[in-house]
């Protein structure tokens, strides 16, 4: 059922769509003005305009120099000194407040750019900051009180660009503030630049006094972390489909009309795959073996941390990126108003910008020396498998970080948060500046850069701030370095981990591998063999069978090897070793009993998922049998292999959906986490044999003495009870 008309408060959802029904998505405008930012001398302005201009403020003169462009548009910029905090753009005293940390720069320009220069790579205003008077420590800041209609903003820097020291400045370059809280560039999803450019320039959104939304009331829904039932998806993937039937498919908005599909499935949590502004062009080339273009599909290569994905948004660029951060916010409401948290799955590992041969779009020409990870020769360390890793244990970078899951905490109500590849963000920081790091000066190496730490300050931070605290903090405990930290992550009681070794040891007893018996039982249990020692409960383990990065449900019981030649990469990409079994025969067209036993086995496997001790965590599409040809690796595919079939999930809603549907309402009434007879229902008791009855208790109690013997017995009996 569409959720706009199903529920008490659909006719303020219905309003906030009709303004995006009702107003056309902006169109930038081109007209013909030179690229070159020399010629264009009415927008070109001295430092000594700028430092008079600021002098005067100083000396406590009310006046201050106005700068006027010549042009059709009349506009006028008053210039004072500004403040270094906060970071960002920020609405003050009558203007906006500019300020950006800069350590190694010798120079810094702030650019102002309209929304139809951007297209033409052309700078409307500058203005150059006085190191004397508009630099507070290594802050550059400025305050301007003037017209911002339709204007966004950047920076270029100067400084030494000597990548063997770690340096990249570029004073041509105009790169983004990292504290952005929208980034504006192309307005569509995978529709390139002027000039077919997939990487035009980008710009930052300006805040405005009046930006308002309406939260109706809403807070964090502060779930106990043991009750979440969690449904890790993908936004644009979720309705992009033809068979969704939505307004506006792809987006924040699609979401929110079929999130009562969340809600008759039973889960009460939804983790978004990567809604940080990154660029799905970033990879664009030819597939001939599909005849399309692969994309970056899954994001995880951020841009910018502070803005949600304009291209997610149905507003796109429209009012500089304002409206697509409300979209983002009404998803969030809606979902609250259904009883569902909302969790980012943030990547603070790497960023696009990869390694001395990639793009400079934002922290490499800001202070690349301070936010990656470098080598004593400026070479990038890569922990993250991506070309650089971000250089989390930095001073000035933790306190980014901070401030990054503060704001989607506090101005955007976010309830949680997954971390790719967290082990990154125990690992020691660079020793660029040992007095920055250390706080004094250092003989040798006594911290080899990259090292993992018991106390990692930046894990420490996070675990006991006020803000974050209060909210769900999962860790992917591992990274491509080769750090492995499940069961071992620094958590201070607070973190949770997604439970690699639950999927791997599920999958090999349910195919039937011999020798996991034990392990098996341990992972009914909530893995006590990784958790109780140190201090944590059963719901710190965040179970799952399947996730974004491997084989689908449907597809784990249907190949024994990975099938990904739809990526143009000869089958080389992806993992070899899935503890897959394909119930006899390879694919999908085979005999009528293997399809019964794969039916049963995918029951199997979402009964144990169920009945474990821990948080479950189900992923898009599995709850109908979504398959994906066999393909363990669709980061770069925008079609039907990682769209959500609307269609398919009607077909099987009286099969596989209702079984996950009933088992996840089972979950809920009986609470495996807590005293499962004490919950059970008279129908429920009635229903159960004894056996059945028996064991449900024993998981409560962690007793699993007779789990290895009788869990096939177990998982029939109670399948063919909710049949």
């Amino acid at each position: 059922m569409n959720s706009l008309h199903s529920t008490s408060h659909s006719v303020h959802v219905l309003k906030f769509i009709s303004q995006f029904r009702s107003t056309p998505k902006f169109c930038i405008l081109k007209r013909n003005v030179t690229s070159n930012l020399e010629n264009y001398g009415s927008n070109h302005f001295s430092n000594s305009t700028a430092s008079t201009s600021i002098k005067a403020a100083r000396d406590g003169v009310d006046t201050a120099v106005v700068v006027e462009e010549e042009g059709p548009k009349l506009r006028k910029f008053q210039v004072f000194e500004g403040h270094p905090v906060p970071f960002g753009a920020t609405v003050r005293d009558g203007g906006v407040n500019f300020a950006i940390f800069s350590a190694n720069a010798v120079s810094a320009t702030l650019c102002l750019i309209s929304l139809s220069d951007l297209p033409e790579n052309t700078v409307t205003e500058q203005f150059f900051l006085d190191p004397l008077t508009n630099k507070t420590g290594d802050v550059w800041h400025v305050h301007l009180k003037g017209d911002f209609k339709d204007m966004l903003y950047g920076y270029k820097f100067g400084g030494s660009f000597s990548p063997e020291e770690g340096h990249y400045y570029d004073p041509s370059q105009i790169v983004l503030d990292p504290y952005a809280k929208a980034v504006i560039s192309r307005g569509d999803f995978g529709v390139f630049g002027s000039d077919d450019n997939c990487w035009p320039q980008m710009a930052c959104m300006i805040p405005t006094a009046d930006d308002k939304f309406d939260w109706e009331g809403d807070s964090l829904l502060k779930y106990p972390q043991r009750d979440l039932i969690i449904y890790e998806m993908h936004v644009r993937g979720f309705t992009q489909h033809e068979s969704s039937r939505t307004e506006f498919p792809g987006t924040y908005l699609g979401v929110v009309e079929k999130l009562d599909h969340l809600k008759e499935l039973g889960v009460n949590c939804i983790e978004l795959m990567p809604c940080h502004e990154f660029n799905e062009l970033e990879y664009y080339s030819y597939n001939s073996v599909l005849g399309d273009y692969k994309v970056n599909f899954w994001g995880y290569s951020p841009v910018n941390y502070f803005s949600p994905m304009t291209r997610y948004s149905s507003a796109g660029t429209r009012n500089c990126g304002h409206d697509a951060i409300n979209e983002f916010k009404l998803l969030v409401r809606e979902a609250h108003k259904r009883g569902i948290e909302v969790f980012m799955d943030v990547v603070f590992n790497h960023t696009a910008e990869g390694n001395e041969r990639g793009p400079i779009l934002s922290f490499k020409g800001v202070d690349n020396s301070v936010y990656y990870m470098l080598a004593p020769k400026g070479e990038f360390y890569n922990y993250s498998g991506c070309g650089n890793t971000f250089n989390c244990n930095h001073p000035v970078v933790r306190q980014f970080i901070l401030d990054c899951l503060r704001y989607w905490v506090i101005e955007m109500h976010v309830d949680g948060f997954r971390f790719d590849l967290a082990s990154i963000m125990t690992r020691s920081s660079s020793l660029w500046d040992a007095v920055n790091v250390f706080g004094s000066p250092i003989e040798g190496d006594l911290v080899t850069t990259g090292t993992p730490l018991g106390s990692p300050p930046l894990i420490e931070m996070m675990s006991n701030d006020p803000i974050l605290r209060d909210v769900k903090l999962i860790a992917e405990a591992w990274d491509a370095g080769g750090l492995y930290q499940v069961g071992m992550f620094p958590h201070w009681h607070i973190w949770s981990e997604w439970n690699g070794k639950y999927r791997d040891i599920v999958r090999q007893v349910i195919k039937g591998t011999d020798g996991f018996s034990g392990a098996f039982a341990e992972c009914l249990c909530g893995s006590p063999d990784l958790y109780q020692e140190r201090g944590r409960k059963p719901w710190n383990s965040i179970n799952f069978v399947c996730a974004h990065d491997g084989f689908t449900l449907a597809d784990l019981v249907t190949y024994n090897e990975k099938h990904n030649l739809a990526n143009g990469e000869d089958n080389n990409d992806g993992e070899n070793h899935n503890n897959s079994w394909n119930c006899g025969q390879e694919g999908e067209l085979t005999h009528i009993s293997v399809k019964k036993l794969r039916k049963r086995q995918m029951r199997n496997f979402f009964l144990c998922l169920m009945v474990s001790q821990g948080v479950p965590m189900i992923h898009m599409g599995d709850e109908y049998g979504h398959t994906k040809g066999g393909n363990n690796n669709t980061y770069c595919h925008d079609n039907y292999i990682n769209y959500f079939w609307w269609d398919k999930k009607e077909e099987s809603s009286s099969d596989f959906f209702r079984f996950c549907r009933l088992m996840t309402k089972f979950r809920h009434q009986i609470a495996v986490n807590a005293s499962p007879l004490a919950r059970m229902t008279s129908q429920q008791q009635r229903g159960c044999n004894g056996m059945v009855m028996l064991l449900v208790h024993q998981i409560g109690q962690k007793q699993a003495v007779l789990w290895p013997l009788h869990w096939y017995a177990f998982s029939l009996q109670l399948a063919c009870h909710f049949s």
